[in-house]
This record gives C-alpha cells, sequence and structure tokens, in this order.
C-alpha cells in the first residue's frame, strides 16, 4: 500500500477525532455558563436533559477544559448558624418572695433607758424590692422578734404562739409591711403553763429574723 495514501487517511481521521471532542467540550463550557448565569430563572429540566454525559478523557486539553468549566460556577454561601436568643425568665405575681428581694429592718429601743414599768417598743418592717408582688410569711414564728441578753435568750415572739402562728400577706413592690410591738419586759419560754419572771435591769438587744435574713441590732437598757 502506498505509504503517502495511508498517512493522508490516517491524518484526516486523527484530526477529525481531535475537532469533534473539542467541539464536545466546548458545548459542555458554554451549558455550564449559561446554567450558572441564568441564576435559575429558566424552566426547570430533568437532569438528563440539562447534563449530556461526556465520556471521561485523559487527553491534557480535555482536562484543562474541564477544570476551567468547572472554575466558572459559583459555590452556594453557607449559612451562617443563628445564636438562639437566651429566654427571658419572668416572675409571676402572687408568687412567694425571694429572700434576695426582702429586705428586713428594726426600729426602736436603740440607745434608749427603760425606768420603771416603762415597755420597749419596735417598729418592724419588711420591704418587697423585687419587681411584681409577692408573697411572706409574717407570722411570729416565721419573721420572730428575739430579745437576748449576752448569751442568754430573753424573749421571742415564737414562743407560745396560739393557732397557726401563719400570717401570710401580700407585699407590693416598694410598700413596706409595718409591724409594732411592745415588750411586757417578761421572759419567755415554751413552756407555756407557767406564769414567766420579770427580766432584770440591765443591757439587752433587740433583732429580728426571717428565714436566713437579720435586721439591725437595736440595743437599749432597762432600769
Amino acid at each position: 500500500m502506498d505509504p503517502d495514501t495511508m498517512r493522508g487517511d490516517g491524518g484526516d481521521v486523527y484530526w477529525r477525532r481531535r475537532m469533534s471532542v473539542l467541539v464536545a467540550v466546548l458545548v459542555v463550557v458554554a451549558v455550564v455558563a449559561w446554567a450558572c448565569s441564568s441564576g435559575g430563572s429558566g424552566p426547570k429540566r430533568s437532569s438528563a436533559e440539562s447534563s449530556p454525559s461526556v465520556t471521561p478523557s485523559t487527553d491534557p486539553l480535555l482536562a484543562g477544559l474541564r477544570t476551567l468549566a468547572m472554575g466558572t460556577a459559583s459555590p452556594s454561601p453557607t449559612p451562617s448558624p443563628t445564636t438562639p436568643s437566651p429566654v427571658a425568665h419572668s416572675k409571676r405575681p402572687g408568687q412567694p418572695c425571694a429572700e434576695e428581694d426582702l429586705v428586713l429592718s428594726l426600729q426602736g429601743g436603740k440607745d434608749e433607758i427603760y425606768a420603771g414599768a416603762a415597755q420597749p417598743s419596735f417598729i418592724v418592717t419588711l420591704v418587697n424590692t423585687g419587681p411584681v408582688m409577692c408573697t411572706a410569711d409574717v407570722g411570729p414564728r416565721a419573721m420572730e422578734v428575739r430579745i437576748t441578753s449576752g448569751a442568754d435568750r430573753i424573749w421571742s415572739t415564737a414562743d407560745c404562739v396560739s393557732g397557726a402562728g401563719t400570717e401570710v400577706k401580700e407585699l407590693q413592690r416598694g410598700v413596706p409591711y409595718v409591724r409594732t410591738l411592745n415588750w411586757d419586759r417578761r421572759r419567755s419560754s415554751a413552756d407555756c403553763r407557767a406564769t414567766p419572771p420579770m427580766a432584770l435591769p440591765g443591757t439587752y438587744v433587740a433583732a429580728v429574723r426571717m428565714g436566713k435574713l437579720r435586721s439591725g441590732k437595736g440595743v437599749f437598757h432597762l432600769r
């Protein structure tokens, strides 16, 4: 066979194949570029119609064109995770008062001298500083006024209480609950059958306690 004839026929076939492959790749690039630029505004078609399959090739030219076509597509932004907003915990009106919302105080008896039959008098106040109205037991056991002399417990409102001894009050924000009491100068004890003796002349300390709350101390003197 004539060598020129083989070289001519083989060359034509080779270049026709190269051109066919190149045209097919350029079509793929054009389709991908059109899909990215249109943003999905056109009618949707099935994957079989919109993405013609291309047989993978090891040709360096095809690999470079495929990389170029993939680089034209913009990646979808990754949505940032949303941080959940903190839940506000609000107190409801009418619930028991929290100790940190209460202010307990005692007035009267400070550096005063009670002579003869004069009875020491005291004013107890309890104020709700919380955001809403709350309730508190201000009975003689829960809100105890105690008088001491050194380590000696002289008198207490918690001794010899008749009935349940509870007294629940609604405390509006900033409105003080006020209780006034007089001490008859007699000692008290858990034994309520005996007649309590009179307290001796001397120095005494009065204070109010309510749970973990403590008022200031009032120091006074009996003569």
